[in-house]
């Protein structure tokens, strides 16, 4: 069970490299919002509720931080969907919108590492 979790570790990761990296390329580039940034960030949001599920630990899970990561993970989605919708209108992100997909992506991968 241990290996099944740490599987599914793995792919909570992959899915904010694929978030966090496909925001790098676009702030180097068009600063444009992207459907890969999207599915990275439900790849993560499905791995990320499976983890929240105490299977497979013999220690209690921190239920403040993991309220306070999906919190996180709800805005950068109401910031992809809201920046998604206004790149389709205006054929633009809002710079203050994109940068923040960015820093709450960083934020969340840092309360994951460094929040114990």
């Amino acid at each position: 069970m241990e290996i099944l979790r740490h599987a599914v570790v793995l792919v909570h990761l992959t899915g904010f490299a694929i978030l966090f990296g496909a925001w790098a390329v676009e702030a180097i580039g068009q600063r444009r919002i992207t459907r890969l940034m999207t599915w990275g960030m439900v790849i993560a949001a499905v791995a990320g509720l499976a983890l929240a599920a105490p299977w497979g630990i013999e220690y209690s899970l921190n239920y403040t931080k993991l309220g306070v990561k999906l919190v996180v993970l709800l805005a950068i989605g109401a910031l992809l969907g809201i920046g998604t919708a206004r790149q389709r209108r205006n054929g633009s992100v809002a710079p203050a919108l994109f940068w923040s997909i960015g820093i709450l992506t960083f934020l969340n991968a840092a309360l994951a590492v460094l929040w114990r």
